[in-house]
């Protein structure tokens, strides 16, 4: 079995949340593989925990991803202040030809586009991808990943950072499947009675409520905050309130354009004029929702650049969407060059987290790994991007940890899903419900 078969086989996905099947990657030809390892999401460390303590395995996969790929180039891109993790893989790449690449602490330093232009100075082309410009671009966690499969090891596992209002912040290895609920005990539980939950973080995260929907293979964290918590608040707004608020309020001061982090880097996205969207018919709103289209929904416009406290953001999303059901495709410009200010107009991220208000939150989650294990997970068969999984076992079977549960049929898009505990199946349908006996 190759190294691409035994990415499939082993359900290998973009662990930093896109959730893209690693295979595909592995399958084309580039001449660059980039290992991220920005992890910018403020108060989630658990691909900075991953480098300091598994630095040898991120650059296994990222030689096994050079090797698939036909690669003469790889390069490591993490943060200049996590010396741990620097020195860690600097120690691992001794005698290879690999390279480190130290980046600022700005948001959003881990998007592909930013990290592909600081890395190698290339310019992804509007609407593309790194593969366009040859160029592959994996978190670091989806490489640890690649390096298990190719000693038969499945994704059975997801690194966690759970953080924000828990009394023991701290990243784990957390068995896919265990909830929310489980896995805010393991950091020592909420610190407030009334509490949500940004999953995946607090700028391109979801906010969420229910505590017992399961960790997956993209879930990069958990932030605990209290429920009156400005951003609990905010997000918490129905996007019907959100548009209202921002038709009648925006005064186009054009800060939301400004500080766009693709913006700056020369993409034609402008945020203040996709606002204009929300006060015009059909027929003048198509030209505004252009300006939408590269939006990369970091976050940055709604929740750092609006001096309003606007949601320029979500407008964007609003926007894309209506050019989607509306089959209108983009038609904006294509030479692409960094904006004069590019690096002065940067974000850095202390300044986003006192922004945000999380600043008192901003503590270490050390790795940690005597983590209580669940006797119960409840296994997605849709974790990732593509067609969701087949289940191939019924209630009532044993499994093992490591079998597989879901299956994705010949030609396409998908992820193998593997148990993530061994047990009996209790239950069959869009999950597997595993009991651990």
């Amino acid at each position: 079995m190759n190294i691409i078969e035994s990415i499939q086989r082993a359900g290998v996905v973009g662990a930093g949340g896109a959730g893209f099947p690693a295979h595909v990657k592995a399958a084309s030809k580039v001449d660059t593989v980039i290992a991220n390892g920005a992890e910018c999401e403020p108060l989630i460390h658990k691909d900075l925990e991953l480098m300091i303590h598994f630095a040898d395995r991120v650059v296994h996969g990222l030689t096994l991803q050079m090797r698939s790929t036909g690669a003469t180039t790889g390069i490591i891109g993490v943060k200049s202040k996590n010396k741990a993790a620097v020195e860690a893989f600097e120690k691992a790449i001794a005698g290879t030809p690999l390279t480190i690449f130290q980046l600022g602490d700005f948001y959003p330093s881990g998007d592909e586009y930013i990290l592909v232009y600081e890395a190698t100075k290339r310019l992804i082309p509007p609407q593309g991808i790194p593969l366009n410009i040859g160029v592959v671009v994996n978190n670091v966690e989806t490489l640890y990943n690649i390096s298990q499969a190719s000693e038969g090891n499945p994704v059975t596992e997801k690194f966690v950072t759970v953080a924000g209002a828990v009394r023991n912040p701290a990243t784990f290895i957390a068995p896919i499947g265990m909830t929310y609920r489980e896995a805010i005990e393991s950091a020592g539980g909420a610190t407030v009675s009334e509490y949500a939950v940004f999953v995946g973080g607090i700028m391109m995260g979801k906010l969420e409520f229910d505590f017992n929907l399961p960790i997956t293979k993209t879930t990069a964290g958990l932030v605990v905050l209290p429920v009156d918590h400005t951003l609990v608040q905010r997000k918490s707004q129905p996007e019907k309130s959100m548009h209202r608020i921002g038709k009648s309020a925006c005064d186009q001061c054009s800060y939301c354009t400004e500080l766009c982090p693709r913006y700056v880097l020369g993409y034609d996205v402008q945020p203040h004029k996709v606002m204009r969207s929300l006060s015009f018919t059909a027929t003048g709103e198509a030209i505004w929702n252009q300006y939408a289209a590269l939006c990369c929904a970091c976050g940055l416009c709604t929740l750092y650049a609006c001096p309003e406290a606007l949601f320029p953001k979500e407008a964007c999303d609003k926007s894309k969407r209506d050019m989607k059901t509306e089959g209108i495709t983009w038609s904006g410009k294509t030479e692409v060059e960094p904006h004069p200010m590019y690096e002065g107009r940067r974000t850095p991220l202390k300044m986003l987290m006192k922004r945000l208000g999380v600043l008192e939150y901003d503590r270490e989650s050390e790795f940690v790994t005597d983590v209580r294990q669940p006797s119960k997970v409840e296994i997605p068969l849709a974790q990732h991007a593509g067609a969701p999984a087949t289940a191939v076992v019924k209630p009532g079977d044993s499994v093992r940890k490591g079998q597989v549960i879901g299956e994705i049929a010949d030609g396409q898009l998908g992820a193998i899903v593997h148990a993530s505990i061994g047990g009996v199946v209790k239950n069959v349908g869009s999950a597997v419900v595993i009991h651990h006996e």
